[in-house]
């Protein structure tokens, strides 16, 4: 089982990896939410044929 110096240290660990790396995930997260929306709107914009009318 885990002991105390243990959970210290990934607690400390855990810590130091959102403070070094948080700031990239959120851009990072920013940047795939606006390609979803860019991907989105271009296929809402794409004109679908109707069967049998015309284009």
């Amino acid at each position: 089982m885990y002991e105390l110096e243990d959970v210290a240290r990934d607690l400390v660990i855990a810590a130091l990896a959102v403070r070094v790396f948080g700031p990239a995930v959120l851009a990072l997260l920013r940047r795939v939410a606006a390609a979803g929306v860019r991907a989105g709107v271009t296929e809402m914009s794409r004109r679908v044929p109707e069967k049998g009318g015309r284009p």
